[in-house]
């Protein structure tokens, strides 16, 4: 990334030489926002964790989430229901396939991947979203179902369409079967969401239509037309789906991730002017009205294209989803292998990283990004991971304030102290703010650090060194001295106390 600086010699406007990214790097963290949705989808059903067994899994798991929060990623969307299948210890559905290699085998060492991963994001300070596949009872993968799975209980319940096994959108007891998961779910971890992706209806296939016509004729509710007709029933779930996860955890945020399309300008005026596959027309997914409704907490749409591709352009993307989400939290997702792929258009040196952080900058609404996928940030392709590490997530974000679910903020911790333990090794301890709720329970803490003659205000970033679930914070001896630390209350929705100041002596 480089920025260019107009500069006046003698009444002329020049272009002086490009500056490169490490010189303006504080101009660009100075400029990132206190408040930012920052996740990474970890998937399954690319089999990265299939039949690895346990400690295989768990290391992988914890090299991805050190280099994710290296990375500045504040939440992680992890997914554990592929097909109506766990990742989690469940009376409801078996063991997943892409576990153990079996479906309805358990882990050996015995474990629970959801359970650990909630322990380890929240370690972390970050958030954990258990993402599931609401629909999709069985991949195109060939395996053995087992006794205690939806397809063999209730086959009933799904039909087929190209070789994937969906549970049917029009039955109200699917419907109930996946709340029922949900539930079980959201009660019995504690996560900070839920999160769907853009299975709905299946993606179409030339030729092939959707097997409903017999439940169209029967349960149409009087509606004429067929298209109409699923998105109603999708909306069914939707709004089901969002008040059982409300009533389980009041706190716990319902996602939803579409595809990057809701409409094109030939099927609706006030559609995006793209060519390609649609939300609502092919996938009966009337995400604007979810919006309208207030049944989202957090929308993602999936803008995985590149600036400037013909059928679908990311900037005329991003700039419609900011324009059209208007109720609900807006995060963008990014193909992290696409970004780098491809050249910018201004500079054919380097990728798209830069145009694509700018947009994300420079949009109202937009509120934060979810990478697809954490592996490929992971790995650093294109130089992506440093590129967050170093600039674009240089400091930690809090989380963006829902104030639909809530927005009163904690009380300010109690007895804040500096320590010194000797050796050089300063820790800072606190009391966590006595809560009658969970409206005003703490469950994490934010600290500050501001070196002498620096104003000490939370609204800056750069000053924010760590969040974290614990009541304590060791300063690294690397740090200088004197310096003042700033403490506050986050509760689960990061509304933030008022501040407790505390300065470390040399």
């Amino acid at each position: 990334m480089e920025y260019s600086i107009v500069i006046k010699v003698r009444g002329m406007v020049k272009w002086f030489l490009p500056f490169y990214l490490f010189i303006l790097l504080p101009f660009w963290a100075s400029a990132q926002p206190k408040r930012e949705f920052r996740g990474a989808w970890i998937q399954c059903v690319n089999g990265q964790f299939k039949g690895v067994g346990t400690a295989a899994m768990q290391q992988t798991l914890t090299y991805q989430l050190d280099e994710l929060k290296k990375d500045g990623c504040n939440a992680i969307i992890f997914q554990v229901r592929p097909e109506c299948d766990a990742l989690y210890e469940s009376r409801l559905e078996p063991w997943s396939y892409y576990l153990t290699g079996q479906q309805g085998r358990a882990p050996q060492p015995y474990w629970d991947p959801l359970a650990w991963m909630v322990q380890q994001c929240h370690k972390r300070g970050m958030e954990i979203h258990a993402w599931i596949n609401p629909y999709r009872a069985k991949t195109k993968v060939a395996h053995a179902n087992a006794a205690n799975h939806v397809v063999v209980q209730h086959p009933e319940w799904t039909f087929v369409y190209d070789g994937l096994t969906l549970l049917n959108p029009a039955l109200q007891e699917c419907r109930n079967y996946i709340c029922d998961v949900v539930r079980d779910i959201v009660e019995r971890y504690d996560v900070d969401g839920l999160h769907i992706d853009d299975y709905f209806y299946p993606y179409p296939v030339a030729g092939v239509p959707i097997p409903d016509e017999a439940y169209f004729r029967a349960m149409n509710n009087g509606i004429t037309d067929r298209g109409d007709w699923r998105r109603y029933n999708v909306n069914l779930f939707i709004q089901q789906l969002s008040e059982t996860i409300h009533e389980a955890k009041p706190w716990v945020k319902f996602g939803v991730s579409p595809f990057g399309i809701y409409r094109n300008q030939r099927s609706d005026p006030n559609g995006s002017r793209t060519n390609g596959l649609q939300n609502y027309d092919d996938l009966y997914a009337d995400v604007l009205m979810w919006d309208a409704k207030g049944w989202m907490d957090y929308c993602v749409p999936q803008i995985y294209w590149e600036i400037g591709n013909k059928a679908a352009d990311y900037d005329e993307l991003i700039h419609w989803w900011d324009k059209h989400i208007t109720k609900t939290d807006l995060y963008i997702g990014e193909d992290v292998e696409r970004t780098v792929k491809n050249a910018d258009l201004r500079d054919k040196n380097r990728h798209q990283l830069a145009a694509k952080m700018t947009l994300h900058q420079q949009l109202p609404r937009v509120k934060g990004t979810v990478l697809w996928y954490a592996k490929a940030a992971v790995d650093n392709i294109g130089n992506y991971g440093t590129a967050l590490r170093n600039t674009y997530w240089r400091y930690p974000a809090l989380q963006p304030i829902m104030q639909h679910i809530d927005h009163k903020a904690p009380k300010k911790p109690r007895k804040v102290k500096a320590i010194d333990m000797g050796d050089g090794q300063r820790v800072l301890f606190w009391l966590p703010p006595k809560g009658k709720s969970w409206k005003d329970e703490a469950t994490r803490f934010a600290v500050y650090r501001f070196m002498p003659g620096e104003k000490v205000t939370t609204d800056d970033p750069s000053h924010l060194v760590t969040i974290t679930p614990n009541p304590f914070y060791e300063v690294p001896r690397t740090l200088p001295v004197p310096a003042t630390y700033v403490v506050t209350a986050l509760d689960r929705l990061q509304n933030e106390s008022k501040p407790v100041k505390v300065k470390v002596k040399k």
